[in-house]
């Protein structure tokens, strides 16, 4: 089954389109890599909530959106490989300049449990 790295991030609106330059740049080496698919959503519907959510968690301002993201690899042994591949990319080194706050990024790797269509 395949490996999920998961991203949500705060971007100033005013950043949208910087925002999608980067991710169309950037997301194409990752699929070099070994990356079966890429996506990234724009926040359109992030409620509030009573205890925790997505503005929360990135501690997204009033002038910023919430992206969602993630990354489909084949397995964890695809995507660790990949991974190291990106680390060691010099044209990484130019991703540094974001559109965004990298330190109020939140990310992890999953393991698919429930897939449907399987």
């Amino acid at each position: 089954m395949s490996y999920i790295d998961g991203f949500v991030i705060a971007v100033p609106e005013a950043n949208r389109a910087q925002f999608i330059a980067h991710a169309r740049t950037y997301d194409a080496i990752f699929l070099e890599v070994g990356a079966l698919r890429v996506v990234e959503c724009w926040g359109d519907d992030v409620p509030d909530g009573k205890l925790t959510d997505f503005r929360r968690a990135v501690q997204a301002k009033p002038d910023e959106a919430v992206a969602f993201s993630w990354i489909e690899w084949p397995d964890k042994p695809t995507r660790d490989a990949g991974m190291e591949k990106i680390m060691k990319d010099p044209r990484m080194e130019a991703a540094a300049n974001c559109p965004f706050d990298g330190k109020r990024m939140i990310f992890g790797g999953f393991v698919p449990v429930v897939s449907l269509p399987g």
